[in-house]
């Protein structure tokens, strides 16, 4: 190879991007972090509401004169239906995102957003429950032990619910990194 062969090809090179992103496998990911969270939200968000729907109803039914037992009752009613109320405006909310690189990272964002938040509310759900159950404990003169061990479950609860929502806002983290990346190394038309 001559000089101006080798001339060329530099001259070639020097008009290429010196870094080029793949644009599909790049999309690729996003979508499939958007999955990831999507579906662990909508798992969450059932658990959340069939276990509050459900264990509402059945303590309103059980109780017959515990105070603290109607409080929980109602507590648990209304973090159901605030639960469902949110997964409902989440679903509808879907529908503003476009399906381009942009748009899916965008929507991806909201969902792990929106996951941090339901974890949040129930981690600290625990407590007014926790608090409900224990008074109704010491109303009913049930034995020490009893509120004890139900004190210690629910604080092992509560700090494994706090490793739950540190991985959500790990996750939510990695993908504000990654739109940062695609904000500064692409085409604003992707």
């Amino acid at each position: 190879m001559d000089f101006n062969e080798m001339k060329t090809i530099w001259n070639l090179q020097d008009n290429q991007p010196l870094y080029t992103i793949d644009e599909q496998a790049l999309h690729a990911r996003i979508q499939q972090k958007k999955q990831q969270a999507f579906h662990i939200t909508q798992i969450s968000e059932l658990l959340l509401i069939i276990v509050n729907l459900g264990c509402g109803c059945f303590i309103a039914s059980i109780n017959k004169s515990s105070i603290f037992l109607y409080l929980l009752a109602a507590w648990m009613l209304i973090s159901g239906l605030y639960i469902l109320i949110s997964r409902i405006r989440r679903i509808h909310g879907n529908k503003r995102f476009d399906r381009s690189i942009q748009g899916d990272m965008e929507h991806a964002l909201s969902v792990a957003t929106y996951q941090v938040h339901i974890s949040l509310l129930g981690r600290w759900n625990i407590v007014p429950i926790g608090i409900l159950v224990l008074f109704s404990l010491f109303e009913n003169g049930k034995p020490i032990w009893i509120a004890v061990v139900l004190f210690i479950f629910l604080a092992l609860v509560h700090y494994a619910t706090g490793w739950e929502h540190t991985l959500y806002k790990t996750r939510k983290r990695e993908l504000e990194t990654l739109q940062n990346q695609l904000k500064t190394n692409t085409p604003s038309d992707i």
